[in-house]
């Protein structure tokens, strides 16, 4: 349903439209779902990323056309710290503090990025999880940065926060492109850039980020958070009397068998 909507769109935008163009493809991307709902039952999610790719008067250039695909979740600064073992004891050892790491980072692409685009435009764009900038601060070697980088990307990997996906973008006869995005069920809230990046001969022709996921709590759970964030005392005083009476309640309950 989705591709024949995109067909449709394709060659039914009006002509003069396209001929004001400079010559370049457009892109028309779209997701699956623009709102999502965490629940107490919720277990992940899957995003369809897709769109068409809208040429000058109908015709493909000549070239190799790809489509990249980013999914990345809110900033926030975080701070990462390393543990060593010191006389038997995990102690802290060296931290950093990183001003912008996103919570959530997922790409998808055509191809291997690294036979998409050169190093450079990479990291301009910063495709793939060895690009991020996390921008630390103070004056850190970047020996160390790219060490405690390389932590947190594994980090975020094996919760499933992380991703790459390169082979996993479908591009149907030059025009149509999907990809499908995996949201594990520790995915944070917060408001999501959906980017697609078309790119001819290793050259990004145009690159659109005007899609955005808000992933949201509900319910009970937003409840919670809210309690948790806006009114920590009466939370943590709440939390303990939760707390003593589940302790007393069993006792009781234990008492009498």
């Amino acid at each position: 349903m989705i591709v024949r909507l995109l067909l449709i769109l394709a060659f039914l935008l009006p002509l003069p439209a396209l001929a004001q163009s400079a010559g370049e493809p457009k892109l028309v991307p779209d997701v699956s779902q623009r709102k999502i709902n965490i629940q107490s039952r919720f277990t992940g999610a899957e995003l369809l990323m897709f769109g068409a790719i809208i040429y000058p008067r109908g015709v493909a250039p000549e070239g190799q056309i790809d489509v990249a695909v980013v999914l990345r979740g809110p900033t926030r600064p975080i701070i990462l710290r390393e543990k060593q073992k010191v006389a038997g004891i995990w102690v802290n050892a060296d931290s950093i503090d990183f001003r912008s790491a996103p919570a959530y980072y997922a790409i998808a692409s055509s191809r291997p990025i690294e036979k998409i685009v050169d190093a450079r435009t990479a990291a301009i764009y910063e495709l793939g999880l060895k690009r991020l900038q996390l921008s630390p601060t103070g004056e850190i070697q970047t020996r160390e940065v790219r060490r405690f980088t390389d932590g947190l990307v594994e980090l975020n990997r094996k919760d499933g926060l992380f991703a790459e996906a390169p082979g996993e973008v479908d591009i149907t006869d030059q025009v149509l492109y999907r990809a499908r995005l995996t949201l594990p069920s520790s995915v944070p809230e917060g408001r999501y850039i959906a980017e697609t990046l078309l790119i001819r001969d290793g050259r990004v022709i145009m690159a659109d980020d005007s899609v955005v996921v808000e992933i949201s709590k509900t319910g009970f759970e937003r409840f919670v958070t809210i309690m948790a964030q806006e009114y920590g005392l009466l939370y943590g005083a709440f939390a303990v009397l939760i707390s003593l009476f589940l302790g007393w309640f069993a006792g009781y309950v234990f008492g009498r068998l």
